[in-house]
């Protein structure tokens, strides 16, 4: 059923814009063509490539390309030993695939709350929820802005913890001028279609550890080795590859490589022109109490990913129910994220209360995600902030 715009009038635009879209242009096009004519369409000169120009980007020593971001959380946490009886300190505002990554190791997801002004985990709130069992953090950087990644690794330091940085939001961002990639003892990535740069589905772990690099490279693809030095019976045949440990089948494709590594040439172009938008809906919105802009920490130099509408509900005689289908009938299609993780049905099957992390929750119902991506124009984005202002001025207490 169609909804009607709010006071029943037109709405401010005629064809609809959704929170996310890929950008995907003909030399994308014609990377992917490129490998479907090669001799290789998985395992070949692609993959090498891609995970290459990965190391260039974020100035780490090694990549291993993967199937998915949440592949590249699970095996992450394979490769620094996490198991039963292990606790992984992550945020509830992000994808399920953060905890998930620790179930799927048998380890215990432990939430810590957020920052209520920057959105992302709060290094005071980490430090409450350490236990001798704590293993490792997985630190999201939620909407593409770094965690505190100084604090967070001083707590690691100081407990013997290891740190995953999930940057499925973050390609592209600087943290005290170093690359996202570089800094964390593990690196997972996401190149999903609405992230920054895509390769359709994809992912890839970054480190500067060869060791771990090693195990990452195995985990990927069955536990299986060529090299014969992490063999138990080793042997000079040419064809001989041996299973040494028991890996999964998360193999990034040749032509998800080659679309990647086309996307990756235009990332500078596409931070650049998230920063225009977000400039321009922060312009926009910092001047209306109805709503709170989401502060950026002076040492992230963000490639944004999600921009957040935080509804200050308080001041408005509406919930964030009507103002999202209010969107909706201006043609503007937003999107929430997230749910907090302990709030699914699952994590409620396992005992996780609601109410743990009260400034967490207290976003999520206040907050939607407005269209960001780089082919939107300038009249696109005033668009969506006039819509914005004309939902407001209809809900707002006088």
């Amino acid at each position: 059923m169609e909804q009607l715009a709010i006071n029943g009038g037109k709405p401010v635009r005629d064809t609809k814009l959704f929170y996310g879209h890929q950008c995907i242009e003909d030399d994308d096009i014609q990377a992917v063509v490129d490998v479907l004519k090669s001799d290789y369409l998985t395992c070949g000169p692609a993959i090498t490539a891609f995970e290459n120009k990965i190391c260039q980007v974020t100035n780490a020593k090694y990549a291993v390309a993967v199937s998915n971001g949440t592949a590249a959380l699970h095996i992450a946490c394979m490769a620094l030993g996490i198991g039963a009886g292990d606790e992984v300190i992550t945020t509830p505002i992000t994808f399920a695939a953060s905890a998930n990554c620790a179930l799927y190791c048998g380890a215990k997801p432990v939430f810590a709350d957020i920052n209520p002004n920057t959105y992302n985990i709060d290094p005071e709130s980490i430090i409450k929820c350490i236990t001798p069992a704590t293993k490792a953090i997985v630190a999201v950087d939620f909407t593409g802005q770094a965690v505190e990644l100084d604090k967070i690794k001083a707590i690691c330091k100081e407990h013997n913890l290891f740190l995953i940085e999930d940057a499925a939001h973050s390609i592209g961002t600087l943290y005290d001028g170093k690359p996202v990639g570089s800094i964390a003892d593990l690196t997972t990535f996401s190149f999903h279609p609405v992230k920054t740069v895509t390769s359709g589905e994809g992912g890839c772990i970054t480190t500067n550890d060869e060791k771990l690099y090693k195990e990452l490279c195995r985990l990927r693809s069955h536990g299986i080795t060529r090299i014969m030095e992490d063999m138990k019976n080793p042997t000079d045949d040419p064809w001989y590859n041996e299973q040494v440990e028991l890996g999964y089948n998360y193999r990034m494709t040749d032509m998800q490589a080659a679309l990647g590594m086309s996307q990756l040439n235009k990332l500078s172009r596409f931070k650049k022109r998230r920063s225009e938008i977000v400039q321009m809906y922060n312009a926009a919105f910092s001047q209306i109490d109805e709503v709170f802009v989401q502060e950026e920490i002076p040492k992230s130099d963000t490639a944004r990913h999600l921009y957040i509408l935080n509804l200050n509900l308080e001041k408005l005689n509406c919930n964030r129910r009507q103002f999202f289908d209010a969107l909706c009938a201006e043609n503007i299609n937003p999107q929430v994220h997230y749910l907090p993780v302990y709030r699914h049905s699952y994590y409620e099957s396992l005992g996780y209360p609601k109410g743990l992390c009260p400034n967490a929750e207290h976003l999520y119902e206040r907050m939607l995600s407005l269209p960001l991506y780089p082919t939107l124009t300038d009249n696109d984005i005033l668009d969506v902030i006039d819509a914005v202002k004309k939902i407001i001025n209809f809900y707002r207490k006088f």
